[in-house]
C-alpha cells in the first residue's frame, strides 16, 4: 500500500501547517472607482480559519495511515 503511505505523509504535512498558521491568508483586490483616466482600487486581507481540531485530525489520520502503509509493505 504505497499509496497509503503517501496520502499519510501529506496528511502528516497538512496538520502540522494547519496547526502553526490557523488559517490562510489572502488579499483581495476590489476597483472602488474608474472614471476616465482616474482608477483607485482597494486591498483587502481576508483570513479562512482552519480550527485546530481539523490540524490535529489530519495530523492523526495521517500517522495511522503511515503507520498502516509500513505495516503491509
Amino acid at each position: 500500500m504505497r499509496a497509503a503511505l503517501i496520502i499519510g505523509v501529506l496528511l502528516i504535512v497538512f496538520g502540522v501547517i494547519s496547526l502553526v498558521y490557523q488559517g490562510i491568508t489572502y488579499t483581495e483586490r476590489e476597483e472602488v472607482l474608474d472614471i476616465g483616466p482616474l482608477e483607485a482600487t482597494t486591498e483587502t486581507q481576508k483570513t479562512i480559519p482552519l480550527h485546530p481540531i481539523v490540524g490535529g485530525l489530519a495530523l492523526a489520520a495521517g500517522t495511522v495511515l503511515v503507520v498502516v502503509g509500513n505495516k503491509r509493505a
